[in-house]
């Protein structure tokens, strides 16, 4: 049984073509005709440029296209042939239900973690506190100033010296009795972690 190689050869000879003169012809390099002609196909590029050179090649040599194509397809080797029995689909992006548990995971851990970090920094940090009341060198009348403000929910407050209760706003209201000799309103809040926050206003006791 011929191979594609073989009817090659034997039209070539038969016509009296050299492989210079079907490389004229057919525009093909000789040294492609030569390597088709002894089917070494590994130094040949690949299968569909050899397809288009088999039948360039089959006119001038006098052979049907449709016979030559029929040879080349049953003598080149399968394993050569440009086809992946497992097309690579790796560079196609898809988002599967297993990606899509990942990220739902990850986005959870992200908020855990954020919220953690969150309330370490709370923890750590000095309360928030701001004083309403009184003003800076506020004048007093009576004996008596109101003190009233706002801070974090789980600070204590100290308005000199004298706890205050908190309510579930934060927000805190207290008379604090003073005499002549007071000179200043010093409130601290102070937070779980025994930071503290301080502020302090000059009255002026009438």
């Amino acid at each position: 049984m011929k191979t594609i190689g073989q009817v090659l050869k034997e039209a070539r000879v038969r016509k009296n073509f050299s492989l210079k003169k079907l490389e004229e012809t057919t525009k093909i390099k000789s040294n492609f005709i030569e390597l088709i002609e002894k089917e070494k196909w590994g130094a040949l590029p690949p299968f569909p440029t050899i397809l288009g050179f088999v039948k360039n090649l089959a006119s001038p040599l006098g052979i049907s296209e449709n016979t030559a194509v029929a040879f080349l397809k049953r003598d080149y080797p399968p394993k050569a042939l440009n086809i992946n029995p497992k097309p690579d689909v790796s560079s196609k992006f898809t988002w599967s239900p297993r990606m899509t548990f990942a990220a739902g995971i990850g986005i959870t851990l992200l908020i855990v973690f954020g919220y953690l970090v969150f309330q370490y920094v709370r923890f750590v940090s000095a309360p928030r506190l701001s004083l309403d009341s009184p003003k800076e060198n506020q004048a007093v009348d009576g004996r008596s100033v109101l003190v009233f403000g706002s801070t974090e929910l789980d600070a204590k407050i100290v308005v000199n010296n004298q706890p205050v209760l908190v309510d579930p706003n934060g927000k805190f209201t207290v008379s604090i009795n003073v005499s002549p000799e007071t000179k200043e309103i010093t409130v601290k809040a102070i937070s779980r972690s025994g930071k503290e926050t301080s502020v302090s206003r000059k009255i002026q006791i009438k």
